[in-house]
């Protein structure tokens, strides 16, 4: 094997656009020629990839909701990317695709349970489509900090990949991975991407014009060599979004494609993946990192928590954000109550409630392994509705909600949806009715551009949940 390796990570997802309450996505006029934008990206770049074979080159993750969406509309697209994964893996004996937490919430904004219930829906989604444990996983916007990584690394995740800033070191070497060592004994492997290469192939188009160029002026000069070869085992690894390569950026699957099956052969680089470099070469060195830092802020992760510069003046975001905390505690508060009543270990039962999310198991199945006892009707009725209280209750925090700069987006409206959501399920399983506590709030989050408040939002989903449990 070259001393010199090379590595692309495509991190692909997109934000959750169906109805709240329907599950389906309407009809988006923006998207035009397309029903809506999942559909136009997907032409553009999900299935041009796969066709050209490049999910088997890069190292990628896929968020799992999109991985529901596309094995629903798009199955032999997303067979095809799994087949390319499952190659690796008969090759190497390790595959190049990572998981991806479950619902892309900012895990150091959370608490340890949640990260953890986040992290086992993620590791278990990725389970039912690929057909193996990951060993890697993607961090959402890469926000970590030591309990983050603590938690991935209890939960049997070996590596994941940082921006080369979450690095609390001045003379960092992103040419390879560090072990990070974290509390009660653990430990993770993390990966540094290149910060001016993956810069120049997110945001400069010139850049990736020409693949020839880029392999010549752009990613051989970075190799420490010596007469020609590298002196040392060295993985220079680029982290972007996946759906700059077709999508955001033109015939850039085109350029992928090449680069990484034409472009680089005519040199001693060798493409590789995190897991499979892992294989080859043991971590040397250790490393920590800068606590509650992320890829796309600079103030760490104040972009997800308060009206931090990175989208302007978003003076909603803070009561966005602790309202629906304040909320979250309700609804858990109620949770709890009832979980201990029928002697259910709770953060277990939440975080094994994936199966019956993902359809795996029936709901009086996976009771009875909780309860280790048959349940009456009225019984698992009411911990069903309560454990699908907590599925909106974790998905009220999916980071989309505060990435952009107005509250009135269909973004931090779902989020304000989904809290509607839980607390009707929770009212309907409990009789306990937190409108009142939800209602206050969420008063303070009003959109700068419209005037539209969260509470309005919030009053008008709780209307439908209603109604459309009376026609039922």
């Amino acid at each position: 094997m070259s001393n010199l390796a090379f590595c692309i990570h495509g991190h692909f997802y997109q934000p959750p656009r169906e109805n709240p309450l329907t599950g389906e996505i309407p009809i988006e006029a923006g998207a035009a020629p397309y029903r809506n934008w999942n559909e136009r990206i997907y032409d553009h770049c999900y299935r041009p990839n796969a066709e050209l074979g490049n999910f088997e080159r890069i190292s990628f993750n896929i968020g799992p909701t999109l991985l529901e969406w596309m094995a629903h509309e798009h199955a032999d697209t997303l067979n095809t990317i799994i087949r390319q994964d499952q190659a690796n893996v008969a090759r190497f004996g390790v595959g190049n695709a990572m998981a991806q937490s479950y619902h892309h919430t900012i895990l150091p904004l959370s608490s340890r349970e949640d990260q953890k219930t986040q992290v086992l829906w993620g590791m278990e989604e990725f389970r039912l489509h690929f057909g193996r444990v990951p060993q890697g996983m993607w961090l959402p916007e890469t926000a970590a900090n030591d309990e983050t990584l603590g938690v991935l690394a209890e939960c049997g995740i070996q590596f994941t990949i940082l921006a080369p800033w979450q690095a609390d070191s001045d003379t960092l070497d992103c040419t390879h991975p560090y072990q990070v060592d974290l509390p009660e004994g653990r430990a993770i492997t993390v990966f540094f991407y290149h910060q001016d290469l993956s810069t120049r192939v997110s945001f400069d188009p010139g850049a990736t014009a020409n693949a020839d160029r880029f392999a010549l002026e752009a990613v051989l000069p970075r190799y420490r060599m010596v007469k020609g070869r590298g002196v040392e085992p060295q993985l220079l690894m680029i982290a972007s979004d996946g759906e700059l390569y077709g999508h955001h950026q033109p015939f850039r699957d085109q350029f992928l494609k090449y680069l990484l099956d034409g472009a680089l052969k005519a040199y001693p680089v060798e493409e590789t993946y995190p897991a499979r470099w892992l294989n080859e070469h043991p971590v040397k060195e250790k490393m920590k990192i800068r606590q509650n830092t992320s890829w796309s802020c600079h103030h760490g992760v104040g972009r997800w928590m308060e009206s931090c510069g990175c989208t302007g003046d978003s003076p909603w975001k803070t009561p966005l954000r602790q309202g629906l905390t304040r909320l979250a505690q309700a609804i858990d508060e109620v949770y709890l109550d009832h979980a201990a009543g029928s002697g259910i270990d709770p953060y277990a039962a939440r975080n094994g409630f994936i199966r019956v999310m993902l359809k795996e198991q029936s709901v009086e199945a996976f009771l009875f392994g909780e309860m280790k006892r048959m349940a009456k009707d009225r019984e698992i009725s009411r911990l069903e509705a309560l454990l699908w209280a907590q599925m909106e209750r974790q998905r009220m925090f999916t980071s989309c909600g505060w990435f952009f700069d107005d509250f009135d987006r269909i973004e931090p409206r779902n989020n304000v949806c989904y809290a509607a959501q839980a607390v009707w399920l929770t009212k309907r399983a409990s009789g306990v009715d937190l409108t009142d506590i939800a209602m206050n709030a969420l008063a303070g989050v009003v959109s700068v551009r419209t005037g539209l408040r969260a509470d309005q939002v919030f009053e008008r989903q709780f209307i439908r949940c209603q109604r459309m449990n009376e026609e039922r």
